[in-house]
């Protein structure tokens, strides 16, 4: 008999998991359980679809379990809950009562919404954005409505108002913190993303949270403050923590930020010791920093692929190691791009460093040629050691690969010296400056060090 391999969850960590469990071991027995009904798909698309710039929900999902079991001999079993995990004896329960056993368990039950306590969060209309289904409600809501209310300023929040926004909506984002995109950008490189949306019709209501929802058998209005704000439904883009139901089942230990505590080889702790064959992937886990010794969050698609590939191989008696992360993202909201890496002025404060901050703002392709898009580009130095921790880019076009560049230096240990001495910038009048925007950030750091 192979391997028993069992994986709670089909996201992006649970199916990666699978499959790269199967890739390192031929014989397994490889199972996968999940309530949803769709599998191996990107909740981040959804904001895409009720736009109009994806067709239609069926195109976001990648693989079905029937192309698993086909192509690549892995059980998935869709709307099955887990209900027991019994680590002594390697079983697990589901809610029709059955039992699998198994050799290794891969948990990667992903995170669930942050919903505030407040009145009316039950009415017919209020939604969250974590699932096709989530998609399918809202876009369901969205033909007879006029105006909605999103609750939470964040890249998901700031991408579903511009999608509803672009769809017809009246769109009012609120927001608890004094900026949008909060804790991960800065108040001036949020400044921009903000006044874009503006300009696309967008309202906002910052630094005030929701006090509740009225309505009379649905949603009606929105409280904040001592403001009502008319609305057809509310969107909850409030924030995601770690789905812990099936981790507080095991009794494994929780870190301080609220989510499983697991070491390098994703394994968790039980009483403070190292759970033996069980292995955690995706939003449900706190993971090493970078930029900082200390624990970190990390809930994203990318980070979520590569801690499914670290459990999968683990799993299927390999060896490997997640290595501390960096949190590269990146969000297109409308025509405008917004992305960073490593630590914001505000989270390096928190852990105490002081910061130098590079800025710059120029154009994605060479002045005269056209087409070029307004791009901002600010970096952050740690002024004691004078290596760059963080970064934040804005502007019309090709964020993605200089967030990926700034990522590699950051990971490198690079000071700001070495980068402006050192570090060349590909050049082509069509594609950027022939000094890029990121080499004069960098260069205005180094000026003020």
């Amino acid at each position: 008999m192979g391997r028993r391999i069992i994986v709670i969850g089909s996201g992006a960590a649970g199916m990666t998991a699978a499959s790269t469990a199967r890739e390192h071991n031929k014989d397994a027995e490889i199972s996968v359980f999940t309530e949803d009904e769709y599998i191996a798909y990107s909740p981040c698309a959804i904001p895409f679809v009720l736009e109009g710039k994806i067709k239609d929900f069926e195109s976001i999902v990648m693989h079905t379990p029937e192309f698993y079991k086909k192509e690549r001999n892995i059980i998935v079993h869709t709307k099955t809950k887990v209900t027991g995990v019994n680590l002594e004896k390697k079983v697990l329960t589901t809610s029709d009562g059955k039992e699998y056993a198994f050799d290794a368990l891969i948990v990667a039950t992903g995170g669930t919404v942050f919903i505030p306590p407040v009145e009316g969060i039950n009415l017919p209309g209020v939604f969250t954005v974590r699932n096709i289904a989530d998609g399918k409600a809202i876009q369901k809501a969205m033909k007879n409505a006029k105006s909605v209310v999103v609750a939470g300023a964040g890249v998901i929040g700031l991408e579903m108002a511009i999608a509803l926004k672009h769809a017809g909506l009246d769109v009012t984002v609120i927001e608890m913190f004094p900026q949008v995109i909060p804790r991960i950008f800065d108040a001036d490189m949020a400044k921009l993303v903000q006044d874009y949306c503006e300009q696309q019709g967008i309202k906002f209501v910052l630094n005030t949270p929701i006090g509740g929802i009225k309505g009379n058998g649905k949603v009606e209005k929105v409280v904040a403050g001592d403001k009502e704000y008319p609305c057809d439904f509310v969107i909850m883009a409030t924030g995601v923590r770690a789905n812990l139901e099936i981790p507080n089942m095991m009794g494994l230990d929780i870190g301080p930020l609220g989510a499983v505590r697991v070491s390098p080889t994703l394994q968790p702790y039980k009483k403070g010791r190292l759970v033996k064959d069980v292995y955690l992937a995706g939003d449900v886990i706190m993971v090493e920093s970078a930029v900082v010794p200390g624990p970190t969050m990390s809930q994203l698609g990318s980070s979520a692929v590569r801690q499914g590939r670290v459990a999968g191989i683990n799993a299927a008696g390999g060896y490997a190691f997640y290595p501390g992360v960096l949190s590269a993202f990146i969000s297109k909201i409308g025509d405008l791009e917004a992305g960073g890496t490593g630590l914001s002025k505000g989270l390096a404060e928190y852990y105490g460093l002081n910061v130098v901050e590079g800025k710059a703002t120029g154009l994605t392709r060479a002045r005269y040629y056209p087409g070029g898009k307004k791009l901002t580009v600010k970096i952050l130095v740690d002024r004691d050691t004078h290596k760059i921790i963080g970064s934040q880019i804005v502007g019309g076009e090709e964020i993605t690969g200089r967030v990926n560049w700034l990522t590699a230096v950051i990971v490198k240990g690079t000071t700001v010296e070495e980068f402006v001495a050192a570090f060349e910038n590909a050049y082509c009048p069509p594609t950027s400056m022939v000094m890029d925007v990121v080499n004069l950030a960098a260069e205005d750091a180094a000026k003020k060090l």
